[in-house]
């Protein structure tokens, strides 16, 4: 029989009591932050949950006071075995058949919280953020856009998950207002490097998955073990300036081109609740490196969306539909990878994927591509776009469509405002 809350959820919502994401959020805006599930059109207070003992597992009775944390830092670091047993618990406690919350008016009065009238931070404690390239089709695109279509991939991306180091003090919360960068970009003939706001803001379509427990400085973790280490994953906006990042990133990668800003959604899903959406990976040729070689190798069945809401404009535009399982780097060759030579994971730390490109035209992941680095531009509700004017929003949303419920991640959303 299926799963189901005693809470009404809508076919629709992303948040049904087979997902249960966990974020971060206050009830007023005076009130400390505290970890929270949400449950339809609702977040369940889990600071309220554990203070009256209903954590009560192996694990989580002694571990209960992770959930009176301003952040998710301290139950991720817990690991596999508390998050499955809290999710069992919240699962049981949520339950149509389950009088424990149900039945009690004053209980239930504390621990659900509208989510209309909560405030959303950013779930976790990020001490370090690092950008993945895995998506073959993104790395084709901007090959061809930027060496010409003879040779567009570089012969390592093949080899290894290439990723450049973030920067995670800049990394907000969905409904943020992103300032348009400046910067230098290319000089035109003789004249000196141009410097000024960004003329080329574009959105990457990323997600990005949250490390739990670490790994000592020095010992990598095996391919086969990765998965232990994510505890789920979050729509991630990884705003790229690439006026500026084209003219920087000879030879060292990428710096103020995206240092200026990356949006995240506030709900991360657990990989416990993506499994039943799981499949295969795409066949890797060559065969990876034995240290990156899995026994199983699999994807997440994740539909993705992006919209622009033009500046000025009631109405926002469906520009991109993608795929989380387009990607050919899994989660967990990336995070053996970043491991292989010793470096250090810590709870809450952020790994993005890269921009999520399809194969098709309408599921490239970016501006960039999409209108061919603004070659073709995107008609928009009687409006065009080369690139993000001031003004513009951009909406992402994901969800994996189950057996008459979804499991979402709700929205990831900013708006670009003029420097000051």
């Amino acid at each position: 029989m299926a799963l189901k809350s005693f809470i009404e959820v809508h076919p629709d919502s992303h948040f049904p009591i087979q997902n249960l994401p966990y974020g971060v959020f206050k009830p007023e805006p005076a009130s400390p932050a505290r970890p929270g599930v949400a449950i339809g059109d609702y977040v369940l207070d889990l600071s309220v949950v554990a203070s009256a003992g209903l954590f009560d597992g192996p694990v989580l009775k002694n571990n209960s006071d992770s959930f009176l944390q301003p952040d998710l830092n301290k139950f991720l670091a817990l690991g596999r075995p508390a998050w499955k047993e809290a999710r069992a618990m919240l699962q049981k406690l949520l339950s149509a058949t389950e009088p424990a919350l149900r039945d009690n008016a004053a209980l239930r009065q504390k621990a659900l919280v509208p989510l209309s009238k909560v405030e959303m931070l950013v779930p976790i404690s990020i001490g370090d953020y690092t950008d993945f390239f895995s998506s073959m089709h993104h790395a084709k695109n901007c090959g061809t856009i930027f060496r010409g279509p003879e040779n567009p991939i570089p012969a390592n991306w093949f080899h290894l998950p290439i990723a450049y180091h973030g920067r995670a003090s800049s990394i907000v919360i969905s409904g943020t207002d992103i300032v348009r960068p400046r910067g230098q970009g290319h000089p035109a003939g003789n004249s000196p490097p141009y410097f000024g706001p960004s003329l080329k803001l574009d959105f990457e379509l990323e997600m990005a998955a949250v490390v739990g427990p670490g790994n000592e400085l020095g010992k990598p973790v095996d391919v086969n073990e990765a998965a232990d280490h994510i505890f789920g994953l979050v729509l991630m906006n990884d705003w790229s300036a690439r006026d500026i990042q084209a003219w920087e990133y000879v030879p060292l990668g990428p710096f103020l081109g995206k240092s200026f800003g990356t949006t995240v959604s506030p709900w991360i899903v657990t990989l416990d609740a993506l499994e039943p959406f799981a499949c295969d990976a795409p066949k890797q040729n060559p065969p990876p490196l034995p240290y990156l070689a899995e026994k199983i190798s699999k994807n997440y069945d994740i539909s993705l969306e992006v919209q622009i809401k033009p500046a000025g404009q009631e109405n926002s535009s469906v520009v991109t539909r993608s795929n989380f399982n387009h990607l050919y780097w899994t989660l967990t060759q990336q995070l053996a990878h970043h491991t292989i030579n010793g470096c250090n994971l810590r709870p809450g730390d952020l790994l993005g994927t890269g921009t999520i490109s399809g194969p098709e035209p309408e599921s490239y992941g970016c501006l960039l591509e999409l209108t061919w680095n603004g070659q073709k531009p995107l008609s928009l509700n009687g409006t065009t776009r080369k690139f993000l004017e001031d003004g513009d929003e951009v909406i992402f949303s994901g969800y994996s469509k189950g057996n008459g419920y979804n499991v979402g991640f709700g929205t990831c959303s900013g708006k670009i405002i003029p420097p000051p």
